[in-house]
């Protein structure tokens, strides 16, 4: 608990978790905004689509962006625009004149702001927090996170079904406000050096140069790109139709939702206290964890046994989430930690949406059983491949918790 005696990380943290609960409320008003414009189920994934394409497309500048300019001026930056996206979204559902090509363009300027708050904010913590507090200030951001999160699927439905998408989304639009007057208040002690305004394409390269000089680094991120293409996008996509036609219906894969939800608070807790010697081997072994859940539903266990698999796949997520963050926070100069974030962003989650593409058709060919089961081999092999890695089981954490690299 040692980062919650500082005032910056005590703001940072307000501005996490209150920015967190008015998205979970826009998670769950989106599709029902969406078809209350159009009664289309198809235009939920166009708009879906606008959120994330933007954030892919976007990062990378990003973290040129974040790497350039004081990173704090950039996250309120970013708060501010969704405030405004948001807002405008609200306010067309509330008066009855939203349309399709509106919330594509709002929720896609929204996805680019997320391009730049991301980057940004991974910089951020180390300016906020001691460095022998990083680990336990990132579980501690992630918890913020989950809790939030958790809180805020659960009283946004409540509050779509009683209110309706666009107050949901007014909540949203406030809560990014909350955010931005937090990060104002934040106070970064010495001189912030802004970079100058040399060529885009050299910043790029330069980052580029820092994320590939580090084999644990594009290994890590490879390993995340395969493992959500590979098994997490059979896990999502397919372990509701599994809940349909062998769990008794949507009830079941709410329970496993919640069991996962859960674990993401659990690993983020755990990884607040725990700062393992070998950060990286601790981080890569949780990941283990799951391919419980894969292997449960491809057999149709019980949903309690599903249940408890999921608590431990959240739980592997956030707890590998906090350990990755604070290794890269340590062993990356400070003048380029957003752009390696931005590509680190970039390489993890670029393969998902192929996964997404293909899992369904995959599955209609060999079974859903087969994919699912064959996701879970792969988490298994691929990850004791990673673990025993050198430049994996190398990085260190010194006794004040820094990590380092060792040659051994």
């Amino acid at each position: 608990m040692a980062p919650l005696g500082t005032r910056n990380f005590r703001l940072l943290l307000a501005a996490t978790a209150t920015s967190t609960l008015g998205s979970s409320f826009a998670t769950v008003a989106l599709a029902f905004a969406v078809l209350e414009t159009t009664s289309s189920v198809a235009a939920v994934g166009f708009v879906l689509a606008a959120t994330r394409l933007p954030l892919l497309l976007f990062v990378l500048v990003g973290g040129v962006v974040g790497d350039r300019l004081p990173r704090r001026a950039v996250m309120i930056g970013s708060d501010l625009a969704r405030f405004l996206s948001q807002g405008v979204a609200a306010a067309l559902l509330l008066i009855g004149q939203a349309q399709l090509w509106h919330l594509l363009v709002l929720f896609g300027l929204g996805g680019v702001a997320q391009a730049f708050f991301g980057p940004a904010s991974v910089g951020l913590v180390p300016q906020v927090a001691a460095p022998e507090h990083l680990q336990p200030a990132n579980a501690l951001l992630d918890l913020a996170r989950n809790s939030a999160a958790l809180v805020g699927q659960i009283a946004g439905g409540v509050l779509v079904a009683a209110f309706g998408a666009g107050i949901a989304l007014a909540i949203d639009s406030a809560s990014f406000l909350i955010s931005a007057l937090a990060i104002m208040s934040i106070e970064i002690k010495g001189t912030v050096v802004v970079r100058p305004a040399i060529a885009f394409i050299r910043d790029l390269r330069e980052g580029w140069s820092e994320f590939r000089s580090r084999t644990w680094l594009w290994v890590g991120t490879m390993h995340v790109a395969l493992l959500n293409a590979f098994a997490l996008v059979g896990f999502f996509a397919l372990g509701p139709i599994v809940a349909e036609r062998a769990l008794g219906g949507a009830a079941a894969w709410g329970f496993i939702g919640a069991g996962f939800a859960a674990g993401l608070i659990a690993g983020s807790a755990v990884a607040a206290r725990w700062r393992p010697a070998r950060p990286l081997v601790a981080a890569f072994a949780a990941i283990l964890l799951a391919a419980p859940q894969l292997a449960l539903l491809a057999a149709a266990a019980p949903t309690i046994a599903i249940v408890a698999a999921a608590f431990l796949g959240g739980g592997q997520a956030s707890f590998w989430g906090a350990l990755w963050l604070t290794t890269l926070q340590r062993q990356v100069p400070e003048h380029a930690l957003s752009r390696v974030a931005a590509y680190g962003s970039v390489g993890g989650l670029v393969l998902a949406p192929v996964g997404y593409a293909v899992v369904g058709s995959l599955a209609a060919a060999v079974g859903i059983d087969w994919v699912l089961a064959g996701g879970a081999a792969w988490i298994v092999v691929s990850t004791l491949v990673v673990v025993a890695l050198p430049s994996i089981r190398n990085v260190r954490s010194s006794r004040t918790g820094a990590a380092t690299t060792s040659l051994a």
